[in-house]
């Protein structure tokens, strides 16, 4: 589990295919502290370490991962927001993220507002009764309330804190992000059908 506050920022350092997997090496600050097997959010994927090197850990996703997100498209110099999973001694500043993405969204439209940042999204129509307005969301592992909520779309804004300590900078129209829709929504929906 996680919280969807961000706690560094990596960078793909090595990409390789492997039959129908993915492996990556990421360099991140915080790379040499983590252990292998220990689950780390990537972009809001729960992926697990298998090896630690040189400031850098090594990751691999299979071919249901690849095909729910936008790690398919990660390439040496592609920008990744890292979290290590909530201690349940802390605080929970964000949201209950488990690390599972729903599906990916499209990135339509990127404004600066003159010290912040606004977002819109659109994704497929078919969770759409998954979003509400001022709701929680997991966009490439960050929690954000989301807005201007439609059928397939949704804006969101973004302070200059979280723009330059996540990936939310290198975000641009046709850019393609990760989405986990809030589990507790997800419950209730479940529930109700």
């Amino acid at each position: 589990m996680f919280t969807g506050i961000i706690e560094s920022l990596g960078r793909v350092k090595k990409a390789e295919s492997q039959g129908t997997n993915r492996t990556y090496w990421i360099e991140s600050p915080i790379s040499e502290e983590l252990k292998v097997d220990q689950s780390i959010s990537h972009n809001g994927v729960c992926l697990t370490v298998e090896e630690v090197a040189g400031g850098a850990h090594r990751v691999t996703a299979i071919e249901e991962t690849l095909e729910k997100t936008n790690l398919e498209s990660w390439q040496p110099g592609h920008l990744v927001n890292l979290e290590r999973c909530m201690q349940l001694n802390g605080r929970l500043d964000g949201h209950i993220v488990q690390g599972h993405v729903d599906t990916t969204a499209v990135c339509a439209h990127r404004k600066e507002l003159n010290g912040s940042w606004e977002y819109r999204f659109e994704f497929p129509k078919k969770f759409g009764h998954l979003v509400i307005e001022k709701g929680s969301i997991s966009l490439n592992g960050i929690s954000l309330t989301i807005f201007n909520v439609k059928k397939s779309r949704f804006d969101v804004a973004i302070i200059p804190y979280t723009y330059e300590h996540t990936n939310m900078q290198s975000i641009q129209p046709g850019s393609l992000v990760n989405l986990e829709f809030d589990m507790i929504g997800k419950y209730v929906a479940r529930f109700l059908q």
